[in-house]
């Protein structure tokens, strides 16, 4: 086995000069290159087994160009490049107890060519390793080791030699350590954190008796914290020492100069300058600069300290998902110049800020801009506000202190506020004050450049007025019946703008408006009236939101939401300029400045009648949706539509096709088949049910590289011109997407090309409290918070234009009268409001924060991109060329999808690339209320693809009863050159909600809240749906049905055999030579014992609970894992044998061995093995009377009483009687199933802890998709990528008739030989026959090596890994594949899976005589 990718918690953060970044995730070592933008360059495995948990670079000039090429952000590059010669950095790398020497070679003439290189063997230490410095003297091969019992070791790296090792005299055991050092041994200064929650500081190489054998005393003790202390550091020109600790707290001592010449020891009574309290949980690490103290914690956060404030929080870093922030680097910086702060989480991900010295004490908010101080603009008018609104904030060019607003008061005013100026812009009539609605919108000039802002104003008599701000004295007046306008919406058009005012009794107005320029340079204004919308009949009937759809081949579409929150369908003609009746315009010199007389609104009356009393009715209604709040917003973006409403949820919808047939009391109205079809719901945090709008995160639009580039020359220093991209309008085209012929089939455009039909990352608008908040869903954090006293009240956000979220913003709100700002409209944004992205930038993306409970294959995609221009992982990776270029070299590319569930209530859809090592997060989906325990995913392959589209029916299921599922649609990206998910909400399901809609629940027990689903199957498969089997906590074992048509789960039926938690279940599918189906249903709970249920007849939906029909007493305590598959027997011997292996708490693997005997087949053979173990449930002289039904006895049973240290947590099957298993021991085994006896073939510690979940698969590979393929973690060796079917992840096994079909194309073995076999999944299988019995894995070894029926044979090389013979030129080995997920993932490939035992010993003897050094003082 060997690692292709690789997500752990980032232990390990340094900065290099500024020029790098290195990081260290479990063993690997990867080096991030930050200019001219920061992107991942090579990695290594260093450590082994070990975690990384520091990186010590050699302080020497090894690149003294390096600075001003990186300095002037590429500008230098060029003359730098041809002069340089190539230069490199010897690094320590250390953690657990391991040292080792690497070097990072950079070669600026290959345009910054980066390459690691391993010097001398692992150095492996007695003690666990908590520091590690150079000696900067004349022997530059000597480290300062400080290990965890509180000792110091002079350590050669050369020799691997201890040369010298002191002990402190209080010998207690230490949580961090810090060492200076100087020239010599005998000027260090070693501060250790110990568990008395103590700071020691003592000298390893001075003090009291210089002997050998002697310890040194403490020179000084600073006491205070009460907790362990996790991290210490020094700064040494201002003499402070900083101490985080598990009491939450952050210290700063006073404590002199440390180290240096002689080992000064500083003040002999240090002080404590500093008590820093702001996290919320354990704080792991702290930083110290001139100005500032850094501290990241397990609360997530990292936080930036004023020192000279008083000690006051100025910015919060944010980014990681839960579980923490293990890891901080903070880079050196003089004076104001800026500085990187990077951050490594639990989550794996990679985060990096850009922090401003001169701006680090001046700043005093919160980096999510908590906005406590606001600004009153001291509104002049008559009256109070009661509307505001923006002006000209469409222009994305324009910042904020350009922006401006319009107020409408209650005397019915109008105001415009710019330049720090209020001026009265328009003055109603009497019937517009006490009552008035204002909506504003910048519209461009028709046939020019120029653009202008348009007004409009309602009232109660149903008069609108509309008029340019600029302008006011060229408006004129709208007619909207005879009753209070509601809203008024604008909507832009192409070359005009769309005004939608709704009326009393359901009627929605509507007009198009355009501005044109006339020969006298003046605006003209012209208007045509159009069908009025008709809503549905409810109490509150009027529109809040609308947007219009592009015009397909069935006319002009617009998607509404109303105030009773349902979502509305309306459809226009045919083509896009709407053309209405006569379309006569109105008078032009009316138009143009006519004063507003009683007649004006005859004249549109008039114009109205013209158009006729046409009035459209919606196509189709989703009523109530967002509940009686109403809809807040509804948009569109990349062909999919989003709207919000009060209900504390946003809906991703879309319009269907759907066949005229298949319409159900539709009306005549809606002869094309067009229908809303809500497509998931995404619920905000919790208390936050107002919400108003989505945007779009930036990170989400793609850009285009040479616009990346263009940006970062101009403003190279700047912060988010890293994220510079190609804003895009909200109103893309829509995809009316058409249902396939297929019953129920949700996968109607999946074959769409680009992006059309994506969903996009979005944050939400709205309100949580007293506080507007913009909130991101995925990370759950906030990114924008003011206190503005909270919702029922008129607001705009700067900036909206395109409907995205920069990064940053300002809010402007009536607040008590007041038109107030969270920031000055004079003042650019501060920091805390433009720092480019709370979350800084994602140099690599984390997956979950707390521990990965399940994981589930979904399939592969295929797809062309560009060659990378490294080998290397992350987000940072950028490819060569854009997709006009016609030199990019093109590749074809293999992704993995998986879905993994966490205890972060959270399900991630991965996309995992094994040749380069590169995880992309697709979707994040965040609908449960606790922990995901367990998934599952239904696929069916579709012939004729080209495997760029996957379509899988996932089913997600966890704590309290809760299960989830959904259709995910899988494609290619040709944009964004990688695989994009799109994720269709088919049903959810929860126990406690079943309970409340029973007629009579009082007479009942209402279920236990706590009652949590331990693991699903799929037993079924139907055109829409499938049947599923899930064990519960509460000792229940429930059969379900899910249709996708209906979107419901069903529950068909329930029993409480097992009496006690049911751990894990499995299915098997059996087939007679008469092609009659049978389905076999595993269950297992914590007494140990395997229940087996025959579920043949599960699909008539029987209410009656069948009855077990054999029992196996497998384990002595809770069984965590089933595997199952089946072999079919001779026609002389009739039946099949189906093969049980299940791990245990206790430890052990046990086989089991089932006899099963068709109906038809008549006489049972007899019995071999342990059959007094098996239960049945029913007498034998009853137990086969059934003629139509299974016999089933114990056949045999086999068990590896210690198969791992500890509980096994995870069995799948790889192959034939190959299986694969894992323990929270971190070790990966690999056993052979043969008929009598189970073989372990080999083991390999993983670096994922607290494995729990285990995801396996195999696949083949051709010759043409072999060539210079190069793992990211070991760079010599070469690599298997797999390219196979896309059945899944089922707990479905392969029948024995399969395994034989593919049996008979390989050679028959000799006369009492064991024959080898090749089944479905293509490994090589030594078989034995009943009356050989076992055989040792050496044996089997020895044969497939030498025998002549072998088709492969090995070899073994360190520097080249394992290669093995191909059976053809055309297809290469057959690869397993092995994903093992718990706190982070790891896959794992396995090469030849018969000849592994070898390479592992064979490997493992080399690496520990040639790349292991025990180091002994």
């Amino acid at each position: 086995m060997e690692t292709a990718a690789l997500v752990a918690p980032v232990t390990a953060l340094e900065f290099l000069q500024d020029a790098f970044l290195l990081t260290g995730e479990g063993p690997i070592l990867t080096v991030f290159s930050l200019h001219p933008r920061p992107k991942a360059c090579v990695s290594l495995s260093v450590l082994q087994h070990y975690r990384i948990h520091g990186v010590r670079p050699r302080g020497v000039e090894a690149v003294p160009a390096q600075r001003s090429a990186t300095g002037a952000h590429g500008k230098k590059r060029d003359e730098l490049s041809s002069t340089s010669e190539p230069k490199f950095y010897d690094l320590a790398v250390f953690g657990g107890k391991a040292v080792r020497l690497v070097r990072l070679h950079v070669d600026l003439r290959a345009g910054e060519h980066l390459r690691l290189e391993s010097l001398g063997p692992l150095m492996e230490l007695q003690d666990w390793a908590l520091d590690v410095r150079w000696l900067s003297g004349d022997n530059r091969s000597l480290l300062c080791v400080a290990v965890s019992h509180n000792s110091a070791l002079l350590l050669d790296i050369v020799t691997g030699n201890v040369l010298f090792q002191r002990s402190c005299l209080e010998g207690c055991l230490l949580y961090s350590a810090l060492l200076l050092v100087h020239e010599s041994w005998a000027d260090t200064i070693l501060v250790g954190g110990t568990v008395f929650n103590q700071l020691v500081l003592w000298k390893p190489g001075g003090g009291g008796d210089k002997t050998v054998d002697s310890k040194a005393p403490v020179e000084r003790r600073l006491l205070g914290h009460s907790g362990v202390i996790f991290s210490i550091c020094y700064l040494q020109e201002k003499g402070w020492l900083a101490s985080a600790s598990d009491d939450r707290s952050v210290r700063v001592w006073g404590v002199g100069a440390l180290g240096g010449p002689e080992g000064k020891c500083g003040d002999l009574n240090p002080d404590c300058l500093r008590v820093l309290y702001g996290h919320q949980a354990r704080v792991f690490s702290v930083r110290l600069s001139a100005a500032n103290v850094f501290s990241a914690g397990e609360d997530g956060t990292c936080l930036v300290w004023d020192w000279a404030g008083g000690g006051k929080v100025i910015r919060t870093l944010k980014g990681h998902r839960a579980g923490g922030v293990r890891a901080l680097a903070v880079s050196e910086g003089t004076g104001d110049e800026e500085r990187w702060v990077a951050t490594g989480g639990a989550d794996g991900g990679v985060r990096l800020w850009r922090v401003k010295g001169s701006e680090e004490g001046e700043e005093k908010k919160m980096e999510d801009a908590v906005t406590e101080k606001l600004t009153d603009l001291k509104f002049p008018g008559h009256g109070l506000p009661k509307a505001v609104c923006m002006a000209g904030e469409e222009d994305k060019n324009a910042s904020w202190s350009q922006s401006k607003f319009v107020v409408c008061t209650d005397q019915g005013a109008v105001y415009q506020y710019s330049d720090g100026q209020w001026e009265m812009v328009w003055q109603g009539t009497p019937e517009f004050q006490s009552y008035c609605v204002m909506e504003t919108v910048t519209v461009r000039v028709k046939d020019s450049t120029a653009k202008v802002n348009l007004c409009a104003v309602g009232n109660l008599s149903g008069s609108i007025q509309v008029f340019p701000v600029s302008h006011p004295q060229r408006g004129f007046v709208l007619t909207g019946g005879s009753g209070k306008i509601h809203s008024l919406i604008w909507q832009e058009a192409k070359d005009g703008i769309y005004l939608l005012a709704s009326g009393s009794e359901g009627l929605v107005y509507r007009w198009f408006i355009e501005v044109e320029s006339d020969e006298n340079s003046s605006l003209a204004l012209s208007v045509n009236p159009l069908p009025s919308f008709l809503l549905p009949p409810c109490a509150k009937r009027w529109l809040t939101a609308a947007v219009r759809l592009h015009s397909t081949t069935r006319g002009l579409l617009w998607a509404c939401g109303d105030r009773r929150g349902s979502l509305l369908l309306f459809q226009e003609g045919g083509t896009q300029e709407p053309t209405m009746g006569d379309d006569k315009r109105m008078d032009e010199g009316w138009l143009t400045g006519r004063k507003q007389t009683g007649d004006e609104g005859g004249v549109e009356e008039r114009d109205r009648k013209e158009v006729g009393d046409l009035v459209l009715h919606p196509l189709s209604c989703l009523f109530g949706v967002h509940g009686k709040q109403g809809v807040t917003s509804v948009c569109e973006y990349q062909g999919l539509l989003y709207s919000t409403g009060r209900d504390g949820c946003v809906r991703v919808f879309r319009v269907h096709l759907v066949a005229p047939e298949k319409l159900e009391g539709k009306g005549a109205e809606n002869k094309g088949g067009l229908q809303l079809e809500v497509l998931r719901v995404q619920r905000a945090c919790k208390g936050m049910e107002w919400l108003e709008r989505v945007l779009i995160l930036k990170s989400d639009i793609p850009a285009e590289e040479e616009e990346e580039e263009e940006e970062e020359e101009k403003e190279g220093e700047e912060c988010e011109n890293h994220y510079t991209t190609k804003t895009q309008n909200v109103t893309g085209k829509l995809e009316v997407t058409e249902e396939r012929e297929e019953k129920g089939s949700f996968r109607g455009g999946e074959e769409k090309t680009e992006n059309k039909g994506r969903e996009a990352r979005f944050a939400i608008i709205g309100f949580h409290a007293v506080h507007f908040v913009v909130w991101d869903p995925v990370r759950q954090e906030r990114l924008l918070a003011v206190p503005c006293g909270g919702g029922h009240r008129s607001w705009r956000l700067w900036p909206s234009h395109g409907g995205v979220w920069p990064g940053y913003g300002a809010l402007v709100f009536i607040k008590q009268g007041a038109v107030m700002t969270s920031q000055p409209p004079g003042e650019a944004l501060s920091w805390a409001g433009k720092v480019g992205r709370t979350g800084g930038w994602g140099l690599r993306e984390g997956v979950h924060g707390r521990g990965i409970g399940c994981v589930c294959r979904l399939g592969t995609i295929r797809g062309i991109g560009n060659k990378m221009r490294t080998n290397s992982t992350g987000d940072w990776t950028k490819t060569e060329g854009r997709d006009d270029v016609k030199e990019v070299e093109r590749e074809e590319e293999h992704w993995e999808i998986v879905a993994t569930g966490g205890e972060d209530t959270s399900l991630t859809v991965l996309a995992v690339r094994p040749d380069s090592g590169r995880i992309k997060v697709l979707s994040v989906i965040t609908d449960h209320i606790s922990s995901v325990r367990t998934v599952t995913a239904v696929t069916r392959p579709e012939a004729g693809r080209e495997k760029q589209t996957l379509s899988a029916l996932l089913v997600s299921a966890g704590g309290r009863a809760q299960m989830q599922c959904y259709r995910l649609l899988v494609g290619w990206d040709r944009q964004r050159l990688v695989p994009s998910c799109q994720v269709i909400q088919v049903a959810s399901h929860r126990l406690d909600e079943q309970w409340e809609r029973r007629r009579n629940r009082h007479k009942t027990v209402k279920m236990d809240p706590e009652t949590r689903y331990m693991a699903v199957v799929a037993l079924d498969e139907k055109t829409d749906g499938c049947l599923l089997a899930l064990a519960g906590s509460d000792g229940a074992l429930r059969l379900f049905s899910v249709s996708e048509v209906k979107h419901q789960i069903d529950l068909l039926w329930e029993t409480f055999y097992h009496q006690r938690c049911v751990l894990s279940v499995a299915a098997c599918s059996l087939e007679d030579r008469k092609g009659n189906r049978y389905k076999l249903l595993f269950s297992a709970a914590t007494d140990g014992k395997i229940a087996v249920w025959d579920l043949t007849d599960a699909s008539s939906h029987s209410p009656t609970p069948p009855i077990p029909c054999l029992d196996i007493h497998a384990h002595q305590s809770g069984v965590n894992s089933l595997a199952v598959w089946a072999e079919e027997l001779g026609h002389q011997e009739g039946g099949c044998l189906v093969t049980v292996a299940s791990g245990g708490d206790d430890g052990q693997l046990t086989v089991s061995v089932i006899r099963v005997q068709y109906p038809e087949d008549g006489k049972i053979g007899g019995s071999r093995g342990i059959s007094l173990i098996s239960e049945p449930r029913i007498s034998p002289q009853t137990q086969f009377q059934s003629s139509n039904q299974l016999h089933l006895h114990l056949h045999s049973q086999s068990r590896i009483p210690l198969a791992h240290a500890a509980p096994l947590t995870a069995l799948k099957l790889l192959s034939p009687d190959l299986v694969v298993s894992t323990s929270s021991d971190q070790r990966v085994c690999l056993w052979r199933v043969g008929s009598t006896d189970i073989r372990h073939i080999g083991a390999l510690c993983c670096h994922v802890a607290d494995a729990a979940g285990l995801a396996v698969w195999e696949g083949k590979m051709t010759e043409e998709e072999d060539k210079n393929k190069k793992t990211r973690f070991e760079p010599e060796q070469e690599i298997e990528i797999w390219r196979g079917s896309q059945t899944g992840l089922k707990a479905t096994c392969q029948t024995a008739a399969q395994f034989n079909k593919d049996k008979k194309t390989h050679n028959e073995a000799e006369d009492g030989e064991p024959v080898e076999a090749v089944g479905e999944t293509g490994d090589p299988v030594c078989q034995t026959s009943n009356e050989k019995g076992g055989e040792t894995a050496g044996e089997c070894r020895h044969q497939t090596e030498g025998d002549s029926v072998a088709e492969t044979e090995g070899e073994v090389n360190t520097g080249t890994g394992f290669k093995a013979s191909r059976e053809s030129q055309e297809e290469r080995e057959k690869t397993g594949w092995v994903l093992v997920c718990g706190q982070g993932f790891q896959l794992l490939r396995v090469r030849n899976t018969e000849t592994d035992a070898e390479m592992w010993t064979t490997r493992g003897e080399r690496e520990t005589a040639t790349h292991r050094v025990k180091v002994t003082s």
